[in-house]
């Protein structure tokens, strides 16, 4: 199917809307992670923890929320948000958002919006990147502007879908890196991205902790061996 097209896509009746969040050993900010969910939960929306055996105590800690599901599923990202999204039988949209990542309050309401009448079956939200560096909104807004320009979000960005999209494409590609890319490519297929400017607020911590620029360079060599036809699991071992 030709980009942008969305004619195998019917339109879908309003969502009901899952929240697949992936964990891996989270203990210390799982619990305001939830927190900052229970508006939308108050909803209706459910919020489901996808944990890939964590060796703390993060699935007992998102045991505690009422109403939170928590499933157990093999490690890697990829393969924990296809769990998740199984788990979620029922739901109509789905959305995969990492842990140190906060929606917009009204999130729910924005992505109902967004896939209403057929023409996005997929989208993301702006980001922020919170920390002390300066060079981090530059960051942030450079990653919204390529984005909206590209049509390939990153799962920083909160990346959500319709279920006849996630299905059609079949999920995650279970990779240990670069699996949002792709992934934004599969759904590229369908239909282009709707780009909501209200912004979701992520952790800055991995850029604090390597530092802004060595980080930026980082993040370029690897999109780009990655777009030459690099492996994501030696992509993956270049990360580390």
């Amino acid at each position: 199917m030709p980009e942008g097209a969305t004619a195998m896509m019917p339109p879908e009746p309003a969502s009901s809307l899952a929240i697949v969040m992936p964990v891996l050993n989270e203990a210390a900010g799982i619990e305001a992670a939830l927190r900052a969910l229970a508006p939308l939960m108050a909803r209706g929306v459910r919020v489901l923890v996808a944990d890939g055996g964590s060796a703390d105590d993060t699935p007992a800690r998102a045991r505690r929320f009422g109403g939170v599901e928590v499933i157990e599923a093999a490690r890697g990202r990829a393969a924990q948000m296809n769990a998740g999204a199984q788990a979620a039988s029922g739901a109509r949209v789905l959305l995969f958002l990492h842990a140190d990542t906060t929606l917009p309050p009204d999130a729910d309401r924005l992505i109902e919006q967004a896939l209403a009448g057929g023409r996005h079956v997929w989208g993301r939200f702006d980001v922020r990147i919170a920390g002390r560096p300066r060079m981090l909104r530059v960051v942030a807004a450079c990653m919204n502007v390529r984005s909206r320009w590209s049509g390939i979000a990153t799962g920083d960005q909160a990346l959500f879908m319709t279920r006849a999209a996630f299905d059609a494409i079949g999920g995650f590609p279970e990779q240990p890196l670069m699996e949002d890319i792709e992934m934004s490519k599969r759904l590229r297929t369908l239909s282009r991205p709707a780009c909501l400017r209200e912004r979701v607020i992520t952790s800055g911590r991995r850029w604090e902790s390597r530092g802004v620029w060595a980080t930026i360079v980082l993040m370029w060599r690897l999109r780009w061996a990655y777009w030459r036809g690099a492996s994501p699991q030696v992509l993956a071992r270049r990360y580390e």
